[in-house]
């Protein structure tokens, strides 16, 4: 069986990843929350995951794996829209307005992540679904006296868990002292966080047996892992981001309602991600979703190449010329891969790669070194989640251009005519040390669409989509003139 190894943030470690039950393989991933489109650093911990799910699946088997993503769609972004909406003159009730919302939203999340070629997870539960599970942690802990309420609010009492901070390696002290807490008058400390919050008319809410209210946003998730995958479960994860409150609060919560379980064993924590080289903001004009640039013409499994080709534990900057070299590389393969049945098994080094904590970018350096055996190229770029069936739809374009190319004039033969002269260029350049020719044909041929790669051995022309057939054929006619 293969080993696998992750970096799990809690013991800030790279451990041997050994399961509860290997026939019973659980994790969870914070999901979104549904007021708007998914933004590009919201595909990531998505894409992470979902290499982790193909791994899990490759080595206990698809039926013994249950992976669980959620939907946040109680927020105060999701009932301010409700709110627009029903100013704007809608006939409906502010309930069925945000589910409306969220309803729209979660299906534009889903368009958007399964052309990222992220599978769905097994489970995808709104929060709105596991109000009662919820009601029924807090009272749990306010039996346990971890938590307390006050004030139409109930309130999680940080100083109850000796271990508060433990995760996101901080201690309760520091965290006040360094921090901008909200400081409300019925709090104990300034740290204890909301479980529960009253609604007024204007809002959503749940009858409680502290009024009607609704839940904190870190009791969501806890709720929601216990019901679907038990009070202990393998993988939790999400950015880094996250890592605290949100999730240091789920642990607290989850530990303190259920003693005498683990809640969740290891952790998993992407970085963040750029876009060219600064972070990702409205205000500097560079902030992307998932859908701007798929319709900007970025076909989803570029976008999934480019945000694997760096490591989930390193930031990650999304550049165009990124997706550009990725487009062309995806490119490559897709037609070495035309007609091709893949191989029965993944290349080896690709899943020692991605169980050596999820190093895509190493998986994908074996992939470039596959390109004598298509057969295996194609098995190990699926196992990624790349070259998948149905994805290829936007290079057809590009293949119908090649395919009429390769019939003007006998293309293969027109480029082994320039690549022969080019050679004798080259070591003509050798001797007299003058490459200006070399460099001028150079660019010539790259300006034409052609992609020149010079070995010592031999120039070798590759055509790429949208080649100047025209310009080709006059820089031969030049060289043999």
């Amino acid at each position: 069986m293969v080993d696998i190894r992750l970096t799990n943030t809690r013991t800030r470690k790279k451990e041997a990843f050994t399961p509860i039950d290997a026939h019973d393989v659980r994790m969870y991933l914070c999901g979104p929350t549904v007021y708007d489109r998914a933004h590009l650093g919201n595909a990531r911990p998505v894409l992470v995951f979902d290499v982790l799910l193909r791994l899990l699946n490759h080595v206990y088997g698809a039926d013994h794996v249950t992976y669980v993503r959620n939907f946040t769609d109680v927020d105060d972004k999701i009932n301010a829209e409700a709110q627009r909406r029903k100013a704007a003159g809608s006939d409906l009730s502010l309930e069925d307005l945000i589910v409306e919302r969220t309803d729209e939203t979660i299906a534009w999340y889903h368009a958007d992540m399964d052309a990222l070629g992220a599978a769905r997870p097994h489970h995808e539960p709104r929060a709105t679904e596991y109000i009662a599970q919820m009601i029924a942690m807090i009272e749990t802990l306010i039996a346990n006296g971890n938590a307390y309420a006050a004030d139409g609010h109930v309130l999680f009492d940080v100083r109850s868990f000796p271990e508060y901070g433990r995760l996101s390696g901080r201690s309760v002290d520091d965290m006040i002292a360094g921090a901008r807490v909200e400081v409300a008058p019925f709090k104990r400390d300034p740290m204890d966080f909301v479980l529960w919050k009253p609604s007024d008319a204007d809002l959503p809410g749940w009858d409680s047996p502290w009024g009607r209210g609704r839940p904190g946003w870190h009791i969501e998730c806890s709720a929601m892992s216990e019901a679907l995958l038990g009070q202990s479960f393998d993988i939790h994860g999400g950015g880094i981001d996250l890592q605290f409150p949100h999730h240091e609060n789920e642990v607290a919560q989850s530990c303190c309602a259920h003693p005498k379980a683990e809640f969740a064993r290891v952790w998993l924590h992407n970085e963040m991600l750029q876009v060219e080289g600064k972070k990702m903001s409205k205000s500097l004009g560079n902030f992307f979703t998932v859908r701007d640039l798929l319709d900007g013409g970025n076909p989803g499994e570029v976008i999934r190449f480019v945000m694997l080709s760096t490591h989930y534990r390193k930031p990650m900057d999304w550049t165009q010329a990124k997706a550009d070299e990725a487009r062309d590389i995806m490119w490559e393969w897709r037609k070495l891969t035309r007609d091709v049945q893949p191989a029965a098994q993944p290349d080896p080094r690709v899943v020692e790669a991605i169980a050596n904590d999820l190093n895509t970018p190493g998986a994908i350096a074996v992939l470039h070194g596959l390109r004598d055996d298509p057969a295996l190229l194609l098995a190990s770029a699926r196992f990624l989640g790349l070259l998948q069936q149905g994805d290829g739809d936007w290079m057809n374009a590009d293949l119908q251009v090649l395919d009429s190319l390769a019939e003007y004039r006998g293309i293969d033969d027109v480029l082994a005519q320039i690549e022969a002269r080019f050679d004798d260029i080259r070591a003509e350049a050798m001797q007299s040390k003058d490459f200006s020719r070399v460099d001028y044909l150079k660019s010539a041929l790259t300006d034409a669409g052609l992609e020149v790669r010079m070995s010592k051995a031999r120039v070798e022309l590759i055509l790429r989509p949208g080649t100047n057939q025209h310009r080709v054929v006059g820089i031969a006619d030049e060289l043999a003139s």
